[in-house]
């Protein structure tokens, strides 16, 4: 990908963007359904739409029946009308496509859009084993479905396709875009440029937390990192949209956010997010699956600053004395 190809893509566009929802827990363990169901609330609100038992979700954490919690709580937050996102998983299945199957009539009987993520039986599939399997499952939903292609710097059952797997991806009429999680912008730009080529309708949904600013060249995004601050990813949305050079201060902004959230280890963003959450007053507490990895306390000090350059804390002395320094003393 040359400089004067990658730039050429900058420009005033509209963003289909998704927030990945986090799913808050107590610190004993239990979901808390109220935090969860207040944020996707908010995050529709915002003007996003919300994907739910998606690896900020600990989708792959959850058994069956607790993704199937996790849909009905969101259905009811969202009420009758408003599409979602939903992760669809086959888990450690020996044959996922019957679990596939399962997983996303789900996800259709609550109105949601499933999102097939990745499976441990997938990686040794060949290119046109793998784009079967998915043309199947795809093809046998109501609406469509959505690929996710994951590091698996984030999670071990995920995987990045090679340029003949997406290609071939990208031929399925089902299968409505793909999120894609390398963390790599060479990687995505690549995607784009196999999608322009091929099927300009497809979208590629950035999963990038470190690049967010790949909406100016042409992905849209499903972010973990949206979930720490959906309004404000709205608001750079719209400035993209207006071709407003206000665009790059806020992107800077939530750029800073989502570089201290997602330092390694990176699976520990989903406790910085909770963490975040919890000190701007929008989660009471900042608990999370008890099987995921934790952030220290002293994260606090790190994401106090993001909060209050996003404008989301406007008192740093208060938010020390009463979000911040009682946890460095616990913990």
């Amino acid at each position: 990908m040359t400089l004067e190809a990658t730039w050429s893509r900058l420009a005033a566009r509209k963003v289909h963007g998704i927030a990945a929802v986090l799913l808050p827990f107590h610190d004993d363990g239990r979901v808390d359904w109220e935090g969860f169901e207040g944020h996707v609330v908010r995050t529709r609100d915002a003007g996003l739409d919300c994907a739910v038992n998606m690896d900020t979700g600990f989708g792959d954490l959850l058994g069956p029946d607790e993704r199937g919690a996790v849909l009905d709580a969101t259905r009811r937050a969202l009420g009758p009308g408003p599409r979602f996102y939903a992760g669809a998983y086959a888990d450690a299945s020996a044959d996922p496509e019957p679990a596939y199957a399962r997983s996303v009539a789900e996800i259709e009987r609550r109105g949601g859009v499933p999102v097939i993520v990745q499976c441990p039986a997938m990686h040794g599939m060949d290119a046109a084993t793998k784009a079967g399997l998915y043309a199947r499952v795809a093809g046998a939903t109501a609406a469509g479905a959505l690929g996710f292609e994951l590091s698996p710097r984030f999670a071990p059952h995920g995987e990045i396709w090679d340029a003949e797997t997406f290609a071939r991806l990208v031929e399925i009429p089902e299968l409505l875009g793909a999120k894609h999680s390398s963390l790599d912008r060479d990687v995505e730009l690549a995607r784009l440029d196999a999608r322009d080529a091929a099927r300009p309708e497809f979208r590629v949904y950035t999963g990038n937390d470190l690049a967010i600013d790949m909406v100016a060249y042409g992905s849209d995004y499903l972010l973990g990192l949206a979930t720490f601050a959906p309004d404000h990813f709205a608001e750079r949305d719209a400035l993209l949209a207006a071709g407003n050079v206000g665009f790059l201060a806020s992107n800077d902004a939530l750029q800073h956010l989502g570089n201290v959230g997602f330092r390694a280890p990176i699976p520990a963003y989903k406790h910085s997010a909770a963490q975040f959450l919890h000190l701007c007053g929008r989660l009471a507490g900042d608990g999370i699956h008890p099987k995921a990895p934790h952030r220290p306390a002293s994260e606090r000090i790190l994401l106090l600053d993001c909060a209050l350059r996003l404008g989301l804390v406007d008192d740093r002395e208060r938010a020390m004395r009463e979000r911040v320094e009682p946890f460095l003393r616990d913990g």
